[in-house]
């Protein structure tokens, strides 16, 4: 007995730390993944985000600014990239601060989009997905509303440029040095391996640097080392540069550098989502039971009473340190996404640690600009003060206070939605960070006529909305009777489940025609059966539940319609149940 149970001991042990093992090398490939992902990006859209960085005139309009971060960041997949030749066209006179700052926003909102993406990773699981789609869905809704704050204060006050050139003016700056780069040095061995890319191509085509367009972001020539020449001989020293060919794997490709950034994409999602399915579900063995309940509760522990809210600020400590060592928020927080997805990591913890993560990768850059040439310094500090103060002046607004914690209940509000209809994550994404921006951007370049002409009437549309949605919720008394609820509007402006049914057929309808037509096919050539098909059998029941469906909603409305006009003449009634997914206080 003692023998038998000290082997399965031993086996445990064995099997765990394999597992952990396992674990560490899947979290070193997914990082770089990450790494190779953010390169393909770049060879995909570098050159797009560089001829976007050329149009002065645009870039001086701030929506268009903000925008143009946005969308610049989402292509190379890198705000440090894009931040870096934000900082290079300031420093070279091209763009000055007060464009700038637009475009550093934009950026950080830009970078929150890898670790969304992450989470469509996890959508298999409803619950998990629910959770962490919350989880990483709180950096982009923190961003936004402190775009929607601090955008149009620094246009009309000019607050963080003020600020930051103050401090510049103040402070006796000199070259420091370089941030540490302890990710690099982790995944440069590997990843230098695939691809290596010359940024300096992106940054001279965004200077107007007309010899760039025909150069390759691929780098071809890697190596330089000094020699000393004729040292023995003649006892000068002549210094001499030789250059190495890189040993990477497309250093001699013939093809383009967008179809090797659409390749190495490809692959890198492969690897991505793999890697992503294969530590979640190592997590769930490892982390369960008793260890997960350890876990979560060491982790999301709050201080003894009344040092309760110093936990929060402890997490986001936590949270820009990690970053200043990894020197990539886009890497801890996707990193971090998992784990709120399986349980470990509460959403209420999640957004102190991302807050300090955004704090963390404006100290990274903060450093890098201190390393900056004599010339360059003082515009490259500037610019990164002004992000750190982003970001600082963001976490006054929506953290120290509770009740201001919007990011926390809005990110629940799209997990929960996603979780119910998961088309819904990929909606959202097309429509923050692609679809919405690029109308913005187009507006901003038909002038701002054309931009205040549309983007008023929405605004005022929105504004009206939210006030009406809160009076309903606080007080529905101070409105008119037809207004305390949506029950006037159509069922589709009111849910989402008109379409959820649409896509569902759609999506039945291709199933049906790809995969079932040849035995509907065999059905029909043999009526003498008698019996109905199976895909006739399947169509009636679709046709029928559709049907179903469509009066069960109609009669909602209908009932829903009695209820408010019996409310109208003070009349109380049994008002009949909403339809399936229909929020009418939301439209």
């Amino acid at each position: 007995m003692e023998t038998s149970s000290r082997a399965q001991r031993v086996k445990r042990v064995a099997c765990t730390s394999f597992k952990i093992a396992l674990l560490l090398l899947l979290l070193y490939i997914f990082v770089c993944s990450l790494d190779i992902l953010s390169s393909a990006f770049q060879l995909a859209g570098g050159r797009v985000a560089g001829d976007i960085f050329q149009e002065n005139a645009i870039l001086s309009n701030p929506v268009a600014g903000l925008v143009v971060g946005i969308l610049v960041t989402v292509l190379v997949q890198s705000s440090s990239t894009s931040t870096s030749i934000i900082v290079s066209l300031v420093s070279s006179g091209l763009l000055d601060v007060r464009s700038a700052i637009p475009i550093i926003m934009g950026s950080n909102i830009g970078t929150s989009v890898t670790n969304t993406i992450v989470a469509l990773m996890q959508a298999a699981e409803r619950e998990e997905f629910e959770r962490a789609f919350a989880g990483a869905t709180v950096h982009d809704c923190f961003n936004w509303l402190s775009v929607l704050v601090l955008l149009p204060l620094e246009a009309l006050t000019g607050l963080l440029r003020r600020v930051s050139q103050a401090l510049v003016n103040t402070l006796q700056l000199s070259s420091g040095e370089d941030a540490p780069e302890l990710l690099k040095v982790l995944t440069e061995p590997l990843t230098k391996l695939i691809i290596q890319l010359d940024r300096s191509v992106i940054t001279a085509i965004a200077t107007g640097d007309q010899s760039a367009r025909n150069k390759s972001l691929v780098k071809q020539w890697c190596q330089t080392a000094t020699f000393k020449d004729n040292e023995t001989s003649c006892g000068s020293c002549n210094p001499s540069e030789h250059r190495y060919k890189c040993g990477h794997l497309f250093v001699d490709c013939s093809l383009s550098d967008v179809a090797i950034g659409v390749i190495l994409l490809t692959c890198s999602l492969l690897v991505l989502c793999s890697c992503l399915i294969l530590l979640v579900k190592l997590l769930n063995s490892l982390l369960r039971g008793q260890v997960a309940t350890a876990i979560h509760k060491i982790i999301n522990t709050d201080f003894p009473s009344p040092f309760t809210w110093l936990a929060g600020y402890m997490a986001l400590l936590v949270g820009a340190g990690m970053t200043f060592l990894v020197q990539s928020s886009s890497v801890f927080t996707s990193a971090i996404t998992p784990l709120v997805g399986i349980g470990v990591i509460s959403i209420e913890r999640v957004y102190p640690l991302t807050l300090g993560s955004n704090l963390g990768t404006t100290t990274t850059a903060l450093l890098a600009a201190l390393a900056s040439p004599g010339d360059r310094l003082a515009a490259s500090t500037q610019v990164a003060l002004c992000h750190f103060f982003f970001n600082f002046l963001g976490i006054l607004l929506w953290y120290p206070i509770p009740v201001m914690r919007f990011p926390i209940r809005m990110a629940c509000a799209l997990g929960k939605r996603t979780s119910r209809y998961r088309w819904f994550a990929v909606l959202y994404l097309l429509l923050c960070f692609l679809i919405f921006p690029s109308l913005v951007f187009a507006l901003s370049m038909a002038g701002w006529k054309v931009m205040t002409g549309v983007g008023v009437p929405v605004i005022i549309v929105i504004i009206s909305v939210a006030t009406i949605n809160l009076l309903q919720a606080r007080r529905p008394d101070c409105l008119p009777s037809r207004l305390q609820n949506w029950g006037f509007l159509p069922i589709w402006m009111t849910s989402l489940q008109p379409l959820d049914n649409l896509i569902t057929r759609v999506t039945l309808w291709c199933k049906r025609c790809r995969g079932l037509r040849p035995s509907l096919e065999s059905i029909r050539v043999k009526p003498e059966r008698g019996v109905k098909g199976k895909c006739e059998e399947n169509e009636d029941k679709q046709e029928n539940d559709d049907k179903r469906l469509t009066e069960s909603m109609w009669a909602s409305h209908q009932s829903r319609q009695v209820c408010q006009d019996n409310q109208a003449n003070h009349t109380v009634v049994a008002c009949g149940s909403r339809p399936l997914g229909s929020h009418p206080s939301t439209p």
